[in-house]
C-alpha cells in the first residue's frame, strides 16, 4: 500500500530533521526554529516511518530515519508537491527544489551536505588527513602486524566485518529502521578486533543507509554501554540503525 502524502506541515518538520542530522528534542526545536514536531504531524511521520521518535522526560526526540532520507532526497528531485501558501512556503519549495542542481555539480549527497563533520566519516577531511598523515583511523588501517600490509589491501577485511554488523543489527532489529545499541550488537561479532570494528562503524556512517548517534539521555546509559560506544569526533555514538 503506498504512503499517504505528506501535508506541507509534516513535509517542513521532515526537512528541518534532515537539516539538523541528529537526534533533536521538541525543546530544542521550540528554542531554535519556534516550532515541535507534535500531534498529526509526529504520528504521520512515525507511521509512515519517516521519523523515529522516542520519549526523553516530558517530550519527545525525534530522528529521521533511512525512509525518510530517502523521502528528502526525492523531495530534493521532484520538488514539493505538498501544498503550502505564501511567502515561506514558496522560499522552502524554491530551496528544496533548486538544491539539486547544486547535488549534481558537486556529485555530491544531501547526506554529505546537511552531514555533522564529525558523524560523516574519514572521507570527509582529506585534506587535514594529507597534512597530519598519522591521523588515528588511518593508523587503525595499518599498525597491526610488523609488517603491516598497505592500506588498499585491507579494504575486504573491512567489508568482512561490514557484513558482519550488517547481519548482527538483522539479528537484533525487532522492525524496520529499529534503533540498536552497540552493547547488544558488538557481542554478536565474535572476536574481530575491537579498533577494525570501530573503523568499519566509522566508515559505515557514510552511507545513506546507516545512521549512528548517541544515547539522548545520558542519564539512563551504563558502563557497558559507555564501553560499547564508538567514538566519532568528540563525540561517543551508542545506537545504530540501518535501513532495509
Amino acid at each position: 500500500m503506498p504512503d499517504k502524502p505528506l501535508s506541507f506541515s509534516a513535509t517542513c518538520a521532515l526537512l528541518i530533521l534532515m537539516a539538523e542530522d541528529r537526534e533533536v528534542s521538541n525543546p530544542e526545536l521550540k528554542e531554535k526554529y519556534g516550532v515541535t514536531v507534535t500531534g498529526k504531524e509526529r504520528t504521520t511521520l512515525n507511521d509512515g516511518g519517516f521519523v523515529t521518535s522516542r520519549r526523553t522526560g516530558r517530550s519527545f526526540s525525534h530522528v529521521l530515519t533511512d525512509k525518510g532520507w530517502h523521502h528528502a532526497s526525492e523531495l530534493v528531485r521532484d520538488g514539493i508537491s505538498a501544498p503550502g501558501t505564501g511567502v515561506a512556503a514558496a522560499t522552502v519549495k524554491a530551496l528544496v527544489g533548486n538544491l539539486q542542481r547544486h547535488i549534481d555539480r558537486s556529485e555530491t549527497s544531501l547526506a554529505e551536505i546537511f552531514g555533522r563533520e564529525e558523524d560523516l566519516g574519514p572521507g570527509v577531511n582529506e585534506a587535514s588527513t594529507a597534512e597530519t598523515p598519522a591521523e588515528p583511523i588511518a593508523q587503525q588501517s595499518i599498525a597491526k602486524p610488523p609488517i603491516a600490509p598497505p592500506p588498499i589491501e585491507r579494504v575486504p577485511a573491512s567489508e568482512d566485518i561490514e557484513t558482519l554488523i550488517r547481519k548482527a543489527y538483522a539479528q537484533l532489529a525487532d522492525k524496520p529502521y529499529a534503533w540498536v545499541s552497540l552493547t547488544q550488537l558488538r557481542p554478536r561479532l565474535g572476536d574481530t578486533p575491537r579498533d577494525e570494528v570501530d573503523a568499519t562503524l566509522r566508515q559505515m556512517i557514510g552511507l545513506p543507509d546507516v545512521r549512528l548517534v548517541p544515547e539522548s539521555n545520558q542519564k539512563m546509559l551504563t558502563d557497558e554501554d559507555r564501553g560499547a560506544a564508538v567514538v566519532i569526533g568528540d563525540q561517543a555514538k551508542h545506537l545504530i540503525l540501518i535501513g532495509a
